[in-house]
């Protein structure tokens, strides 16, 4: 066979993944807080964006940008803007200042909490960096994360000079803090609260596994007590934190939650209001747009690099308008399938797709995912994430209307909720009242949807009462 080496020319069909493209969908997927980081960090890297005055941007946000052939067609769309007022940075810091949240302190984190108590309980220097150290291993939860051995070895000082610095800190805020396992950080809590008894250190230490399975029969035969005893013992400990360490989680833990739509009923009709009202709105700069009119003046470079930037601002507006838009049909289309959830609660919510709602608006399902995704919706009925109204369906007794999954948990936990607590529900007995309602369920499914809520099986849910 003769191996030979030809040149072909042939057509091909590819999508490129253009810079300007990531950015549409990186913005498309961005919550309200992100996006407006993500404004104020353009404002400062691209000198051809500047921010519009609020009286201004009324009629700024009447205008339609549509993508122009060229760079000359879209400077002649912006053409005749005014300009607007830019803030010195003096001005922008002096503002800062003032900011009542500036003046306040954040919270401490565990390790600063435990140290300053260790400040305050020791004095000795060599118990202070015993304390340090065994302080530096307790985790985010609050357990101590290294054996007392090795602490030891490490400082070269005696096992029982450790274990004497591990009981003060036992002793601190939080309660239950420095425990090695689940046992003794319980155990540590009921001593803090006066509570501790043979009974409960028994239980605790011996039946923990048996008490989470509500095994409560089990443990009563073996400490030769009654059902109630172990009972009354249970319901003391379902009172402690088994993760104290997680009351001073760290303040970047915290996250707060934006709305990133509205939805309103105005005289009888859901109105959808896309929450953009704190971004800046955006145009290009006069000044530097009269500098683009003049290629002449300037090297190639820099004529590069400004017709790049005007690009970039160009783009950034057009995107943010395209993903207000995207989201404002997206959320429309939901309202308008979930109009019996908003006007009477989850009960009636109905199954929904991805799928379903890029039909409607006519895009790709991908794009319905990032338009949801991270965002989040205040409705009559609460505040919502967006991918809350998509879930499966299970068939019903009532034509070919689904029920969905969601309204079939909450139906659920409220026939839980109302159950006589000494004979609890079997997951039988709910797939049958279930049915009664209309649900084609399985004792399979009820199951699967109670153990997915937290909710506990029917043997641990059963109260004794003397």
């Amino acid at each position: 066979m003769r191996l030979t080496q030809n040149i072909f020319i042939e057509q091909q069909q590819k999508l490129l993944m253009t810079p300007e493209l990531r950015q549409a969908i990186a913005i498309l997927q961005m919550s309200t807080l992100e996006l407006n980081d993500y404004i104020q960090r353009e404002l400062e890297e691209n000198p051809f964006l500047e921010e519009k005055e609020l009286e201004e941007s009324a009629e700024y946000k009447k205008e339609n940008v549509e993508e122009k052939g060229s760079m000359e067609e879209w400077l002649e769309y912006f053409d005749g803007r005014d300009v607007g007022y830019i803030r010195t940075e003096r001005e922008e810091r002096e503002e800062d200042e003032r900011f009542f949240e500036n003046f306040l302190t954040r919270r401490p984190s565990l390790y600063e909490h435990l140290e300053f108590q260790l400040h305050l309980e020791i004095k000795d220097l060599q118990d202070m960096v015993i304390g340090k150290y065994l302080i530096g291993s307790i985790d985010r939860n609050g357990y101590l994360c290294i054996e007392l051995e090795e602490v030891a070895r490490n400082l070269s000082v005696n096992i029982e000079r450790v274990a004497k610095v591990l009981r003060v800190i036992q002793s601190f805020h939080p309660h239950g803090v420095g425990a090695r396992d689940l046992a003794e950080c319980l155990l540590l809590q009921l001593k803090h609260y006066g509570k501790e008894s043979f009974l409960a250190k028994k239980i605790i230490e011996e039946h923990l596994n048996d008490l989470a399975k509500g095994k409560f029969g089990k443990i009563a035969r073996a400490l030769s007590v009654s059902v109630y005893q172990v009972q009354d013992i249970c319901d003391l400990i379902r009172t402690l934190d088994p993760k104290p360490g997680l009351q001073y989680s760290s303040s970047d833990d915290i996250k707060y939650i934006v709305p990133d739509v509205f939805v309103e009923k105005v005289e009888g009709e859901y109105i959808v209001i896309v929450n953009d009202y704190n971004f800046p709105r955006l145009i290009i700069n006069q000044v530097y747009e009269a500098i683009m009119r003049q290629p002449e003046a300037f090297p190639q470079d820099t004529r590069k690099y400004l017709e790049e930037k005007m690009g970039s601002a160009i783009w950034l507006i057009r995107s943010i308008e395209q993903r207000r838009m995207t989201l404002y049909k997206v959320v429309r289309c939901i309202v308008d399938i979930q109009k019996s959830f908003l006007d009477k609660g989850i009960e009636y919510l109905k199954p929904l797709k991805l799928s379903q709602v890029a039909e409607v608006v006519g895009v790709h399902e991908s794009t319905v995912s990032r338009a949801t995704t991270n965002k989040y919706v205040q409705t009559p009925q609460g505040l919502f994430e967006l991918k809350y109204f998509f879930s499966t369906g299970v068939e019903s007794y009532h034509g070919e209307e689904k029920v969905s999954s969601k309204s079939i948990k909450y139906i659920v936990e409220e026939i839980i909720n109302k159950e006589d607590t000494t004979c609890p529900l079997s997951d039988e007995a709910i797939a049958l009242m279930l049915k009664e309602k209309g649900i084609k369920i399985s004792r399979r499914t009820v199951a699967k949807y109670r153990q997915e809520m937290g909710i506990p099986a029917t043997m641990n849910r059963k109260r004794y009462k003397s």
